[in-house]
This record gives C-alpha cells, sequence and structure tokens, in this order.
C-alpha cells in the first residue's frame, strides 16, 4: 500500500501557476500552491496585505485528506475565473486545520453558531482585523436550483463590502464579542462536583441511542468515536454484577465485532477508515486518520483484556500492523493520515474515493482461480464472495454512493461468520481461516499495485500520543516486544523532533520531505496546543506501565507543570486551548466536547489523578477535580457530550489503585506477577515498579516504595489504595485474589 513517493501534493502536481504555499510545508497548503488563487498562510503578511488594501480576507480552512476539499478546490480554486475573482476582490488566506486547530475552532464556532452544521472545507470571509462576517462550508461553483454558486457569493460579499463596510464591521465585532462569552459561559467555576448520577445518566444516553440491529450509536453517517468505549468498558469495570454494567459491555462488544466485520474497516490493508456511510458499518468514508487507529487499537486491545476472545487481538495486531507498515516514519514518528480518493489505475487522470479498496467480481474471479480442497467446480473465489458478500453488480446501494464512484465495485464486508461459510461449503473453521488468509495475502499484492491515495505525511504531536498509547497498551496486554520498542521509538521521536529542552514546550507538528527523505520544520515552528500535551501525557504514562522506565514519567510530570503554566485558567478554571501567545487568534476557547477525538479538558482530568497517584501529589488532585467541577453543569445536563471526562469521574470515585511490584522488571518473577496485572482489566490501577533503586525519580516522589521490599527474596506485589496497602503477596495466584476484590 501506499507511501511517501504517493504523495500527492499540490508542490507535485506542477502547472503554470505558483504561489506562496509552495514554501509552505504542509500537505495541504502544498496541494494549492498551483492554483491561480494568489494565496497566503495564515500570518502577518495576508493580515498587513488586508488593512493595507482594504480588503476583507477570504478564508479558506481544510486538510489534505478531505474528499470535499478536493472537490472545491477542482471547481473552484483550479478556475482561472474563480481565481480572478478572488485575487481582485479578496486577501485569500489557507488554513490546515490539522496544523492550525486553533483557527479553526474559532470559525468553526461562528459557523456553527449561524448555520446550525460545520464541516470542511471551511469558508469564512473576515474583515482586516480578522473578525467572520459570512461563511459556510463546502460551495459549488455555479448557481444551481436557487442555491448561489461560490462567484456568485464572492461578488455579493465584495458589493457589501463596498457598500456596507461600517455595518460589516460592526457585524464582525458583535459576532466576536458573542463567541466570546459564549466560550465564558461553556464552564463554570461556582458549579459543584457531579456524582454517579452523572455516569448513569452518560450511560443512559448511550442506551437510548444504541443501534440494537447493528451497534453503534444513532443513525447513520456512523463515527466510532472510541470515547464512548472508554466510558462503556469503565462502567462495566466499576458496576461489575448490575444489569448496567453488563448492559455497558455488551453495547461496546457488540460494536466493536460489527465494525471488525464491516466495510469501514479494511479487511485487505487492516487499520479503520474515518467513518460508515450507512448503519450497517457497510460503505465507508475512505479515508483513514492516525487518531482513529491509536485510539481503537486501544478499545480493542481492552475489549480482548476483558473477554480474552482472539479476534479482538487479531484486530488490535492489524491495526497496529497497517500504521507500522503504512503511517510510520524511518525515524520513529507517525503520519497524520491516508486519503479517500485515488487513481483507479495509472492511465486514469481523475481521482475516485474508495477505488484503492474496492474490487469487482471477475476481479475476484480471475485473482482467486484455485480450487477449494475437496471441489472441482468450487474455487477460493466462491468462497470469498460468499465470506465477503461480493455481488458480480456490485453491492453498494444507489443511495450509499449519489456520484456513482463505486458503480459495479464491492466493498468487502462480513455478513455472517467464519463457521457459517465453513458450514456453506462443509468445510472445518479452520480450512475457511486458511482459505481467507490465502485470499486476502493475493488481493493485498494486487492491490500494492495500483495508484496509491494521497498520504498526509506531517506529524502532529497529540495524534502521535494518542498512537504511543496505541502501542504502549498493545504491548502490555499482548504482551508483545515489538508494540513496546515501536512505542519507545515513537517517543523518542517526538522528544527530539516536536519538544523544545531549553523552554520545555512542545511543538505542534513536523514533516517529512520525501524528495530528500528526512524529517523537516517550517520557518516559524508552530507551538503545541493544549490537546498536543494531554495526549502526548497520557501516552507517556502508558508507556511508563509498559516499559517500567520512570523517564517517561517525569517527562509527563514537567509537561504537565508546563502545560498548567500556558493553558490552564485561574480565574475560570479548566483549561485553554491556545496559550494566548497569538494576538491573530482572537479568542482563547475552552473545549467542552469529546468527538472523534477527545477534548484535552477531559484527558487532563484523567492525567492529573493518574500524575497524582505516581507523585502523591494533592495538587494535581485536586486540580482535576476544580477541572471537572468546571465542567459540572454539562455533566450533568448533557454528560454524553463528553463521555471521557465522565471516565475520569468514575476513575476518581472509585479511588485509584496503586499496584506496587518489588523486584527487577528483567527477572522471570517479576515479569509473571507483571503479567499478571496486565491479563485483566483495572481500568482505575497505577502500576509501579519497586526495582531499590532508592535514588530514583519514583523513590524521591513516592516515599513508601523505600518500605515496600521483596519478601524472602522473591518478587512481592503490594496493592495500596488511601494511603493503605495490603499485605504482600509473592504469587500469582495470590495477586489474581487480590486484584479481583
Amino acid at each position: 500500500m501506499a507511501t511517501g513517493g504517493a504523495s500527492s501534493s499540490g508542490s507535485r502536481k506542477g502547472g503554470k501557476h505558483k504561489n506562496r504555499l509552495a514554501e509552505e510545508k504542509s500537505p495541504y497548503l502544498l496541494q494549492h500552491c498551483h492554483n491561480p488563487v494568489d494565496w497566503y498562510p495564515w500570518g502577518e503578511d495576508a493580515f498587513k496585505k488586508a488593512k493595507k488594501e482594504n480588503k476583507p480576507i477570504f478564508l479558506s480552512v481544510g486538510y489534505s485528506t478531505c474528499h470535499w476539499c478536493h472537490v472545491m478546490e477542482r471547481e473552484s480554486f483550479e478556475s482561472e475565473e474563480v481565481g480572478k475573482i478572488m485575487n481582485e476582490h479578496f486577501v485569500n488566506v489557507k488554513v490546515d486545520r490539522e496544523e492550525r486547530p486553533d483557527v479553526d475552532k474559532v470559525y468553526m464556532s461562528f459557523i456553527q453558531a449561524t448555520s446550525g452544521g460545520g464541516g470542511w472545507p471551511m469558508s469564512v470571509w473576515l474583515t482586516p482585523d480578522l473578525k467572520p462576517i459570512a461563511g459556510g462550508t463546502y460551495f459549488p461553483p455555479k448557481d444551481h436550483m436557487g442555491r448561489p454558486g461560490f462567484s456568485t457569493i464572492l461578488t455579493r460579499i465584495s458589493e457589501q463590502w463596498k457598500n456596507n463596510k461600517d455595518k460589516l464591521i460592526q457585524q464582525g465585532n458583535m459576532v466576536i464579542d458573542a463567541l466570546k462569552e459564549l466560550s465564558v459561559s461553556a464552564v463554570d467555576s461556582t458549579a459543584t462536583l457531579p456524582g454517579q448520577e452523572s455516569v448513569k445518566k452518560c450511560l443512559d444516553q448511550l442506551d437510548n441511542s444504541y443501534d440494537e440491529e447493528f451497534g453503534g450509536f444513532g443513525h447513520a453517517p456512523k463515527f466510532p468515536q472510541p470515547v464512548n468505549f472508554n466510558f462503556l468498558f469503565r462502567v462495566w469495570s466499576s458496576m461489575k454484577g448490575t444489569p448496567e454494567a453488563q448492559r455497558a459491555l455488551d453495547m461496546a462488544l457488540e460494536t466493536l465485532r460489527f465494525m471488525a466485520k464491516g466495510g469501514m474497516y479494511d479487511h485487505i490493508g487492516q487499520g479503520f477508515h474515518r467513518y460508515s456511510t450507512d448503519r450497517t458499518w457497510h460503505v465507508p468514508h475512505f479515508e483513514k486518520m492516525l487518531y482513529d487507529q491509536g485510539q481503537l487499537a486501544v478499545a480493542y486491545c481492552d475489549a480482548y483484556q476483558i473477554t480474552k476472545d482472539p479476534i479482538f487481538a487479531d484486530i488490535a495486531r492489524d491495526i497496529l500492523l497497517y500504521v507500522s507498515r503504512d503511517l510510520s516514519d524511518r525515524q520513529g514518528g507517525f503520519y497524520s493520515a491516508e486519503d479517500a480518493d485515488s487513481l483507479p489505475n495509472p492511465g486514469h487522470k481523475t481521482k475516485k474515493e474508495g477505488a484503492f479498496c474496492v474490487w469487482e467480481a471477475d476481479e475476484i474471479r480471475n485473482l482467486l482461480g484455485e480450487k477449494l480442497p475437496h471441489y472441482d467446480d468450487m474455487t477460493f473465489a466462491d468462497l470469498f464472495a460468499k465470506h465477503y458478500n461480493i455481488n458480480r453488480s456490485g453491492n453498494v446501494a444507489f443511495d450509499q454512493d449519489p456520484h456513482g464512484e463505486l458503480a459495479g465495485k464491492n466493498v468487502l464486508i462480513v455478513r455472517g461468520s467464519v463457521e457459517n461459510t465453513a458450514k456453506a461449503f462443509g468445510l472445518e473453521a479452520a480450512q475457511v481461516e486458511e482459505v481467507l488468509g490465502k485470499c486476502r495475502d493475493i488481493l493485498f499484492k494486487v492491490r500494492r499495485k495500483r495508484p496509491p491515495p494521497h498520504r498526509d505525511d506531517k506529524m502532529i504531536t497529540a495524534w502521535n500520543g494518542l498512537m504511543i498509547s496505541g502501542f504502549a497498551r498493545a504491548a502490555q496486554v499482548l504482551g508483545e516486544a515489538q508494540y513496546l520498542d515501536r512505542a519507545v521509538k515513537a517517543a523518542k521521536f517526538v522528544r527530539k523532533k516536536m519538544y523544545d529542552d531549553s523552554t520545555g514546550k512542545l511543538l505542534r507538528s513536523c514533516y517529512h520531505d520525501p524528495e530528500m527523505d528526512r524529517v523537516t520544520q517550517i520557518a516559524n515552528p508552530i507551538d503545541g496546543f493544549a490537546d498536543d500535551y494531554a495526549f502526548l501525557i497520557r501516552g507517556l504514562l502508558d508507556l511508563y506501565e509498559a516499559s517500567y522506565n520512570e523517564e517517561w514519567v517525569e517527562w509527563a510530570a514537567q509537561l504537565q507543570r508546563k502545560q498548567d503554566e500556558l493553558f490552564w485558567d485561574s480565574e475560570g478554571l479548566a483549561y485553554f486551548t491556545v496559550s494566548g501567545a497569538d494576538p491573530s487568534v482572537l479568542i482563547r476557547m475552552k473545549e467542552d466536547q469529546d468527538g472523534a477525538e477527545p477534548s484535552a479538558n477531559s484527558v487532563s482530568a484523567g492525567n492529573l489523578l493518574r500524575l497524582a497517584s505516581f507523585h502523591d501529589d494533592e495538587g494535581w488532585r485536586n486540580k482535576s477535580v476544580q477541572l471537572m467541577t468546571a465542567f459540572g453543569a454539562r455533566l450533568a445536563a448533557i454528560p454524553l457530550a463528553l463521555p471521557e471526562m465522565v471516565s475520569a469521574l468514575i476513575f476518581y470515585q472509585q479511588t485509584p489503585k496503586q499496584i506496587i511490584i518489588a523486584g527487577n522488571p528483567r527477572d522471570r518473577d517479576t515479569k509473571a506477577l507483571l503479567q499478571c496485572v496486565h491479563s485483566s482489566f483495572n481500568p482505575n490501577k497505577i502500576l509501579i515498579i519497586a526495582d531499590g533503586k532508592e535514588h530514583g525519580y519514583l523513590y524521591e516522589k513516592l516515599k513508601v516504595l523505600s518500605t515496600l521490599k521483596k519478601v524472602d527474596g522473591k518478587a512481592t506485589a503490594y496493592v495500596c489504595e488511601n494511603y493503605a496497602c495490603s499485605l504482600p503477596v509473592n504469587t500469582v495466584l495470590e495477586l489474581d485474589e487480590l486484584l479481583s476484590k
């Protein structure tokens, strides 16, 4: 599958035009560097020009694997006619939303407030001092059925600016004031910390939206939203033995099973696509995002840890295989995404969504012609077509493919099971597994010869943090050293390339230069945002509990102190998304919703509790309580908006359980106790190694460690809660019994 040389960034498209974006590193900005539009990146040059020439700014925000961003570029931004209007009447600015989520969030809040929706590409018109005056998402190029096209909208706004400029400026000022007020009201420092009622209400809200037939929550389109799985598994763990616990577990496991059988999962190339366009998880939006892979690897590891069902472990391994193969920089970082669109074959000039992943029935029959065991008239293709629901005319309904890009094609989906397929062909399940494995290998090799989708080789600190968690949790649960090695390599990469030792600050991103095959940085690196700190801190704490190397806890603590310094609101409480150092970002917002990615505030609530236990630090525990209390009204009314924060609330209510293993992590008896700890799902645990190195970081922070010794010369486990420790145990049976209480 795809890779570096396959990048389709604009800098390699060629063309008679070349604008300022050619000097950028973001793959999304580079895709537009040969547009006839005189694009500027977000920055002072654009702002000064707008003020000097008294022109409004047209701001276009998207990302490099965004399907409708590509459509709007082809229809409008590559048009000489449209480019002429844009250049004459506006200062045009392009922003990669993944690179500058701060800019994106401010103006997306405007779009959502004024239209009730949002999405990308985001199109916003601003005054020269960056106040929004009009906006939307995708606009078609021409007027159609009463809806104005992009050219018409450009002309109307230009005329409005000439004739009613003062009114528009006043309107922009009012909008920003209203958005500032809205962002302040998102949190309430006078609220009270919610209790178990918020947990119950969040569970009820998920239950009410659960799809009993196909799993998942709500109707189409269906997103995986791993924060829901985190919450449901923690409900199960905290309420074991109750009907509510069983219901939570069943909803999570069934959804994960349906996702893994569906077309949203790439059965040939591994990894998950971004979302399903239908309720059956069949036809996906084909882009693949790193943040999904990292979170879903954790979810499937959790599911395996709870059930011991090997299907969950297999899916987790497949996700990590995909990321290691297709989203990994050789120096250790993780790339951001792969596009949904690609060329159907080398002779085509127009990309189509899903072209890299879908199959025609005749193609399958020609490629999988080997005879089935015990059959003269049946081939591998017959079994494969039965198992993956392949039809001669294609298996995608018209209403799932309004543009006809998937006509006659098949998106692989398992409607039954291996056992069903085995019964249909009179074979053993193991024989079917073997045949399907051979088929997938053949198709994978064929697919590698297709034109690959564009890969966004930007590396984002926050998403690398999520992926470090994915590999670290897999190392714990699956016990495979390769996953630990990959997590460590990524953490070292982030520290080397996306962290400034002199200031203690993280950077948002770095970039892969495919021509030089090296990691590069932009002239003015972008400082990290709150989610960069929060997600990386969680990754480092997970990495400690897989590697037992305390340098990761120490770095996590340093980053938490820096996050507190840069983003904490000491008056309104909670974390701002930005530090406030950039005057071009007009509003310091606080995220109050978990979506495809969790919010920085939600993740931080859990991080602070974990760090407090690692350091015996009441200050961090109190800060977590303050943070959750600040969102108390939201947690009481709509906890489903913040399931990751409700997970942190459960963690707080349950009281963290310190599991301290006295012993050398390389010794066999210590490894046996650690394996026991990792074999069960204990989300409120804090795992610490007391290796006898009394001048080490954790010994200095946790004085109790110096009192916890090996007993009878054997590795020994202690379980501590509320400043009291259990009697020591040094057998796996005793520890397992202790952890199950």
